[in-house]
């Protein structure tokens, strides 16, 4: 399963409007992403209340993960790390100015 590490840099954590544009920008990817920290299992990171349930806070790190039965092929597998990696820039670039 390719999968990356973030760290949440949003103020808030992934509450509101920090959740709805990472929520959006998953769903944008057609990939089936999952977000976890220490302590929880992967939630489905398309579901807004699943992400603000889960609590990501300011300064936790999280892992993004896409589970390997919805790749097809060796090309799929880069196009879901290269997704997985701007999500985590996404991630760690909105606490910043």
């Amino acid at each position: 399963m390719p999968t990356h590490k973030a760290v949440v840099t949003a103020s808030v954590g992934l509450h509101a409007r920090p959740a709805a544009v990472f929520v959006r920008a998953v769903t944008d990817t057609g990939l089936p992403v999952t977000i976890a920290k220490a302590g929880i299992s992967g939630v489905d990171a398309r579901s807004l209340l699943q992400v603000m349930a889960a609590d990501f806070h300011h300064g936790c790190e999280v892992e993004l993960g896409v589970n390997e039965t919805a790749l097809n092929g060796p090309a799929s597998h880069q196009e879901a790390r290269e997704a997985l990696k701007d999500l985590a820039g996404l991630l760690e670039s909105q606490g910043a100015p």
